[in-house]
């Protein structure tokens, strides 16, 4: 049996919520060590250094060029914000890093930028809105379900400090029925909405609710329906641990890749 070789990551963002259930899965993977991390604090310092991370040893970098210009790395994993998360992408592929990316907010210029560096580079690249694999399978799932029934309404529920309305997986799934469904002006032709924005979002006639509260993680449903009959899809994370089965299945395909693909769903069967 052949061994698997080891990848090496860097981690963006370690101190953040999905950034730690990152650490804890590449120091619980056997075939993944941790390299680096990118922080904007605790520059030249160490990892194991800083509170919750006791035992795990890693050099901190607030600088990405400098870290991969000082240390081996195979792949960035960038869960951090859109505003540093196409510096951050750019510059490991520009260092022969693939990048694995959780962060939303990428335009469709990005996403053409990002497509032709790794053209040139010859370099994998996975941009995922979506890391938790029941939420790729319900994306998969309201695509078949969208072939049957033209109207659909996504309601997108997140917690309260969520920066982005409608949500990465929310457009990513309106993007999937629209590859299916022909445009539709849903509800009646003559509606009226007596306070702006009842209806939510509107795109190619869907409509997108997106609802903030503390005490929720990522959920998401996708409601069909049609003549005495409706379909809901649903997805429920109840908490990050829940989307780093989709970060290991990432970091193991991006080392095959040598083009950008955009959504999880793109690698899952």
């Amino acid at each position: 049996m052949n061994k698997v070789s080891t990848v090496k990551i860097v981690i963006a963002g370690p101190r953040g919520r999905m950034g730690k259930e990152a650490v804890l899965l590449v120091k619980e993977t056997e075939n993944f060590e941790l390299v680096a991390v990118i922080d904007r604090k605790n520059d030249g310092g160490n990892l194991q250094d800083v509170e919750g991370f006791a035992g795990i040893s890693a050099p901190i970098y607030s600088d990405i060029e400098k870290c991969f210009q000082e240390v081996q790395a195979d792949v960035l994993v960038d869960l951090t914000t859109p505003e540093v998360g196409m510096h951050h992408t750019v510059t490991a592929l520009q260092h022969g890093v693939r990048p694995v990316v959780g962060t939303t907010g990428f335009s469709q210029d990005d996403l053409k930028e990002l497509e032709q560096l790794c053209a040139k580079t010859g370099l994998g690249c996975i941009i995922a809105p979506n890391f938790a694999i029941g939420a790729i399978l319900m994306m998969k799932f309201s695509q078949m379900a969208a072939k049957y029934f033209q109207d659909v309404e996504i309601i997108e529920l997140h917690h309260d400090q969520k920066l982005d309305a409608p949500s990465g997986t929310a457009v990513k799934t309106a993007d999937m029925i629209r590859e299916v469904r022909e445009t539709k002006q849903q509800g009646h032709p003559n509606e009226k909405e007596t306070i702006p924005g009842a209806r939510g979002a509107n795109i190619d006639g869907m409509h997108i609710h997106s609802v903030r509260l503390p005490g929720l993680i990522a959920h998401q449903q996708v409601l069909f329906g049609a003549d005495g009959q409706t379909l809901t899809i649903r997805h429920d994370s109840y908490n990050r641990a829940s989307f780093m089965s989709g970060v290991k299945v990432a970091v193991e395909n991006v080392m095959k890749l040598d083009v950008l693909v955009y959504g999880l769903e793109n690698i899952i069967e």
